[in-house]
């Protein structure tokens, strides 16, 4: 089995672009289920063959997860790695045909995101000191995660030259290797200003080479998500704020303050770089305030 894995890894990294975290979310979700068929059938995983697992035997997998009381989220996900995979096989001729052909993707629970208030989030961008350097650096950081309202794997993908300071955009490049450009405030631009003529200079001089990254970290390199999501969390703790709040809370806040501010869904949907205006309404849920404030405007008797 596990050659017809890695080879769907090479297929997903190669012609579907996909990035290093997809992988590994692909690999944990392929060697959970690997994990329970190995047990259910009594035999080593590795001698397991991807035509051995039947339509009956992954329903099976099924109520084991539902068992184990897995969201349906996760069980969704699951199910959709392991159907990718069997498309993949059969593409390969592998298989004759997907055994999850007639198998649907269970309802993914929908949970409302988490967003900060407005106070709150002017409150964990301004929590840098800009008189340090890396302070300075993380300040650009969170006013650019909120201003902008990009993914933290966006971000750190950021280089210098996608960055226009002049028409206040920045180059995002988003899942499947798609472009957009995102606008960015005046909070934003200011801080990315002095970061970038000020700090980032001094920084990449720590290392030899050179360094297309726009935000890199103490010696010099690329900052990579983990980095960002560490800075996070101590700014969060400093102010003790909500424990839950990572980089996609600042996405969370912006796409939900965007739209308590009166704009309407198909701009966010644009903003966010989102391909389904689905995937946007579920913050329609989150502005209450806006939803009262028409009401206020255009009922007559209100």
């Amino acid at each position: 089995m596990y050659g017809y894995m890695d080879g769907f890894f090479v297929y997903l990294q190669t012609e579907k672009n996909a990035s290093p975290h997809t992988v590994k979310s692909y690999d944990d979700d392929l060697y959970d289920g690997l994990t329970f068929f190995a047990r259910f059938m009594g035999r080593e995983d590795y001698n397991i063959h991807p035509g051995q697992i039947t339509k009956e035997l992954f329903r099976s997998y099924l109520a084991d997860m539902r068992a184990r009381r897995k969201s349906g989220a996760t069980i969704a996900r699951r199910v959709s790695t392991w159907r990718s995979f069997f498309k993949y096989l059969c593409r390969e001729g592998v298989l004759e045909d997907n055994p999850l052909s007639g198998i649907s993707i269970p309802k993914r629970d929908r949970k409302l995101p988490l967003f900060l208030a407005e106070a709150d989030m002017a409150r964990l961008v301004e929590c840098p000191q800009r008189q340090k350097l890396l302070g300075a650096r993380d300040r650009a950081v969170l006013e650019t995660l909120y201003g902008a309202g990009i993914r933290v794997s966006e971000l750190v993908g950021i280089n210098i030259g996608d960055v226009d300071l002049s028409r206040g955009t920045v180059k995002i490049t988003a899942k499947g290797d798609r472009e957009r450009l995102a606008p960015l405030g005046g909070f934003a631009l200011d801080a990315l200003r002095y970061y970038m003529h000020q700090v980032r200079p001094l920084l990449i001089a720590r290392k030899k080479g050179r360094q297309e990254a726009l935000f890199v970290n103490s010696k010099g390199g690329r900052l990579t998500d983990r980095g960002v999501r560490w800075l996070v969390k101590q700014y969060v703790q400093q102010l003790q704020l909500q424990a839950k709040i990572s980089p996609h809370t600042f996405r969370h806040s912006y796409a939900t303050h965007l739209l308590d501010r009166g704009a309407d869904l198909r701009s966010v949907q644009e903003l966010l770089g989102h391909a389904r205006l689905s995937t946007t309404q579920i913050y329609t849920h989150l502005s209450k305030e806006r939803i009262k404030r028409v009401y206020d405007q255009c009922h007559p008797r209100s």
